[in-house]
Order: C-alpha cells, then sequence, then structure tokens
C-alpha cells in the first residue's frame, strides 16, 4: 500500500473519530451502535494507516479505542431491549 493511500486512511478514520463525537455530544440521545460503531470504524482505518506508518504510541492508541467501541457495541446489544 502506498504512503499516500495509508494517509487518505488514516484521515478517513480521523473523520470517523470526529464525527462519532460530535454526534456523540450533539445529540440528546444519541444511538450507541451509531456512536461506537462509527468509533471502531474509525479505530480500524487508523490502524490500517499506522501499519503503513508505524508509530507505537498511536497503534497503542487504537488498539485501546477499538476495545472501548467493541464494548460499547456489546453493551448497547445487550441493552437493545430495556427502555430508557
Amino acid at each position: 500500500m502506498s504512503e499516500t493511500l495509508a494517509n487518505a486512511i488514516g484521515l478517513l478514520g480521523t473523520a470517523c473519530i470526529i464525527f462519532a463525537y460530535a454526534y456523540a455530544t450533539g445529540s440528546r440521545a444519541p444511538n450507541p451502535f451509531v456512536q461506537h460503531g462509527v468509533n471502531l470504524l474509525g479505530a480500524a482505518f487508523l490502524t490500517v494507516s499506522l501499519l503503513v506508518n508505524f508509530n507505537l504510541a498511536s497503534l497503542v492508541l487504537e488498539f485501546f479505542w477499538a476495545a472501548i467501541a467493541l464494548w460499547g457495541l456489546a453493551k448497547a446489544w445487550r441493552n437493545r431491549g430495556a427502555t430508557a
């Protein structure tokens, strides 16, 4: 994969994470599947970029970002039938 493509994928990941944060902050009752799903997608895109443009600290951050997103998705899945 070219460095240019890796950078483009990384920027897309950054956009996903910024969107998810803005969505969670700006919504009265954000859909957790959207919030955590987009965060997970962003972490995945950034990980692809980091495999080409390696940075250990950022790769560790993306691992935890993805783990938290997966945890949020699992929690949302368990609570999907519950009423607020």
